[in-house]
């Protein structure tokens, strides 16, 4: 009972020192008092106590230790100098009363003698050493049960006998201990870092005010000012990395030097999204010091405007706004304070504490202005709307809920979230799908003046050749580094190869010469010794792995049967998702073709993919007429179509279910014509790669064989080898195609028309091509950070 009085009268000193303070620590600091303080009355039970043996320490070591603590946790909440001093006076002397107690107790339950033998839980000195050999094991007692019932603590090292030489090399064991630590502080580390997303934060969510739900996983630090100063290269090493029991990298090396951008490249399922994952959540050894931000998906929607998402996610001015705020609100309610001296103090010593707290709020007010101002705070919202508006939002749609935007806007706005935070690593996805043409270019001029690190994995060589400073190659379990764009790499990576493989067959052909000597003359006696020398040389060779072939992926549409035209038209075809809105598309007019090879560009929300619906009949046009002919195939890809698939089944088996009437045998043998061969056909679809998954698509659209091919921007999430392979085959396709794309390259290789949605019209480009309507759309201009 004394110690729950005790403890309120605690709790409400504490609460008086720091009217603010966080219960976590008022529940620590009243944990240190003694949970009893009476002494158990029981003869049998040992006298040393729970309880005292929790409180042992003596008044001097009460405080050494205990108000240390003690005050350093309330000078870091916030408390005064002298309530500080109060409450650790008050624990002080509850902890030193309960000593007392328990040393009086002790004395009247051991009838006062203080040197009989009871144990008195302390160390006493023996009189003499103990012989452990010469101890009598007769009386039906082994020498462990002797010494206990001395009733006092034993020197063992005085009862050892004779001294033996320790085999135990101390320096080694200092190392074990040591990389023993250092992994165990790794994995707490990594831990925490798994733990640093904002979505799940509670220190970050509570500075958001639990509004800003996002997936941009950061670097928990905050003053990234403070850390200018810093080396920021990153350099990882044999490292391994395995994602569902398949191993992604083995012994590999990992190297960003500050101020580098690199463009990762690889086939699709090689691992460079699990390879980004690993660098986000700190799985590398990476200097904590380093920011890290990785743009992985879409951020959750609310009732926050887009604009305010955008300057939110810097979290340290942010901060610095809030610390500004609770300032000046400070600042404010001491200009009217009267000083109020505390017990024992005078006046004049109250009015010197309060000025002195004053100059102290002052002081951190003038601190804060100098970080603000050195983050340029001023500028962010000019900075954050000129970023939104290069990623093609409208002025009129800044101050639009998140929530009204859909997924591909908010794909946008997460990025612009990424670039707006400036973090020392910057890991971005594929940042081009969901991107128009304008947008790609704005991003691509912005990028390449990024000051800080990149690593971007996409299969846009455009977009490579001018953004990336070095190409990242992953492939065979490895990362191989190149100098230069794209371009640079290609010719390099080919040059690599062919030195690769002539060292490969020189070396074949000295081990078949040495071979050779040694089978000709080992059992010769004259010529033993020169084999013997031989067979030595030989298997000092260093031995060299023949150059991986290069996997050569292949997509082939079936040639379908002839049909006269008409094949398909749009004739004036207006369309508008209700009355009272405003139509998307009017007058729109054009002919398809068995031949035709069209191409539809413009800027996002014209209105592309609502005309490729009213194509397919998906929509149903409200003026106009679009007509079809009688026995025409369509096959449809939509940028979105991982939502027709089932995730839950295998590729084999979804196309069973969706095309029936073949056997499983041919079902692989059509998806492996698309690149999904072994045992990836029977995995199902959610643990697929985004590239393997449109693999899976185009499958299912090559099995209905169409007359005409629609592709709603076909080459996201696919490799460069597949987006050759996929222009390839729409060139030797009999059939027509219609695309909506933003790469230039793949447009370029496929399309012979380009169309041009823009303003709710459909009109046909009559440039030079997609690199003229590149330039007029997107004329050079400067792009500022």
């Amino acid at each position: 009972m004394t110690a729950s009085v005790e403890a309120s009268k605690l709790t409400l000193l504490l609460n008086e020192c720091v009217p603010d303070i966080d219960q976590p620590v008022v529940d620590y600091i009243v944990g240190f008092l003694p949970s009893s303080t009476t002494t158990p009355t029981n003869k049998n039970t040992n006298s040393t106590s729970s309880s005292f043996d929790r409180y042992t320490l003596t008044e001097a070591e009460i405080a050494e230790s205990v108000e240390p603590t003690v005050r350093a946790l309330l000078e870091s909440a916030g408390g005064r100098e002298a309530k500080i001093d109060r409450v650790c006076q008050t624990l002080a002397g509850y902890l030193k009363e309960h000593v007392r107690r328990e040393q009086a107790a002790r004395q009247r339950e051991t009838g006062g003698n203080a040197g009989s033998g009871a144990n008195t839980g302390g160390l006493v000195r023996l009189e003499q050493p103990i012989k452990m050999m010469s101890q009598n094991l007769g009386d039906g007692g082994s020498r462990n049960a002797r010494i206990a019932n001395l009733g006092r603590s034993v020197d063992l090292a005085s009862v050892k006998g004779r001294n033996l030489a320790s085999q135990v090399d101390v320096s080694k064991l200092k190392k074990a201990e040591a990389k023993i630590k250092a992994k165990m502080e790794k994995r707490v580390r990594r831990a925490a870092y798994e733990a640093s997303k904002l979505i799940d934060d509670d220190a970050n969510r509570q500075l958001q005010d639990q509004e800003d739900l996002e997936t941009l996983k950061v670097n928990p630090i905050l003053d990234y000012t403070s850390t200018k100063n810093k080396t920021k290269d990153i350099k990882a090493e044999n490292f391994d990395i395995s994602f569902a029991g398949k191993r992604i990298l083995t012994n590999a090396n990992l190297t960003l030097a500050y101020g580098r951008r690199y463009g990762l490249i690889g086939r699709n399922g090689i691992g460079k999204s699990t390879l980004l994952r690993a660098i986000s959540r700190r799985e590398l050894d990476i200097p904590t010091h380093i920011s890290i931000l990785h743009v992985e998906q879409e951020m959750a929607g609310d009732d926050t405007s887009a604009i305010r998402s955008v300057l939110k996610a810097d979290i340290w001015r942010e901060f610095l706004l809030r610390e500004e705020t609770n300032l000046l609100a400070e600042t404010k309610s001491l200009e009217t304070a009267e000083p109020e001296p505390e017990e024992g103090e005078s006046t004049e010593d109250a009015a010197e504490r309060l000025k002195a707290y004053k100059d102290e709020v002052n002081a951190k007010l003038q601190e804060t202005y100098t970080k603000l101002e050195l983050i340029e705070s001023d500028k962010a919202e000019s900075r954050a709307a000129a970023i939104l508006a290069g990623l093609g939002f409208r002025q009129d749609q800044l101050q639009n809920p998140t929530r009204s935007f859909s997924g591909g806007w908010r794909m946008r706005l997460s990025l612009a979230r990424a670039l707006f935070c400036r973090p020392d690593l910057l890991l971005l996805d594929e940042p081009t799908n969901m991107l128009d043409i304008p947008a790609v270019v704005w991003l691509e001029r912005y990028l390449a003046k990024w000051p800080s690190t990149l690593l971007v994995v996409s299969h846009d060589r455009e977009f490579l050749d001018e953004v990336a400073t070095d190409i990242m190659h992953q492939h065979s379990e490895k990362l191989d580094l190149y100098r230069g764009n794209f371009s640079v790499f290609y010719g390099t990576k080919e040059e690599r190869r062919r030195q690769q493989m002539r060292e490969y067959e020189a070396q074949l052909q000295q081990r078949q010469h040495l071979q050779d000597f040694i089978d000709r003359w080992r059992y010769n006696a004259k010529r033993a010794a020169q084999a013997q020398s031989k067979i030595k040389i030989l298997e000092k060779l260093p031995i060299l792995e023949a150059p991986a072939d290069e996997t050569v992926v292949t997509f082939r549409f079936p040639d379908p049967e002839a049909l006269s035209p008409p094949i398909l038209q749009m004739n004036e075809v207006g369309f508008a998702y209700s009355p009272d809105s405003p139509p998307i598309l009017q007058g729109v007019n054009i002919d398809m073709q068995m031949n035709s090879r069209i191409a539809v560009v413009g800027p996002n929300g014209a209105g592309k993919s609502t005309m490729l619906k009213l194509l397919i009949q998906q929509l149903s046009p409200q003026r106009g007429m679009v007509h079809r002919h009688g026995r025409l195939r369509i096959a449809y890809f939509t940028q979105h179509h991982v939502d027709q698939l089932d995730l839950t089944l295998s590729p084999v088996a979804y196309m069973a279910l969706t095309y029936p009437g073949r056997n499983e045998e041919e079902y692989r043998r059509h998806l492996g014509s698309f690149g999904i061969t072994g045992m990836v056909g029977l995995q199902t679809i959610k643990t697929l790669s985004g590239g393997q998954k449109s693999r899976v698509a185009f499958a299912c659209l090559a099995i209905q064989n169409p007359h005409i091919l629609v592709l709603d921007e076909p080459t996201n999430h696919l490799d460069m080898d597949s987006i050759d392979a996929l222009t390839q085959a729409l060139r030797n396709f009999d059939g027509g195609v219609v695309l909506v794309s933003h790469d230039e390259r793949f447009i370029d290789g496929v399309a012979e028309e380009l169309w041009v949605c823009n303003e709710g019209s459909l009109t046909k480009f009559r440039g030079d091509g997609i690199k003229e309507y590149k330039r007029i759309i997107c004329p050079p201009d400067s792009v500022s950070l």
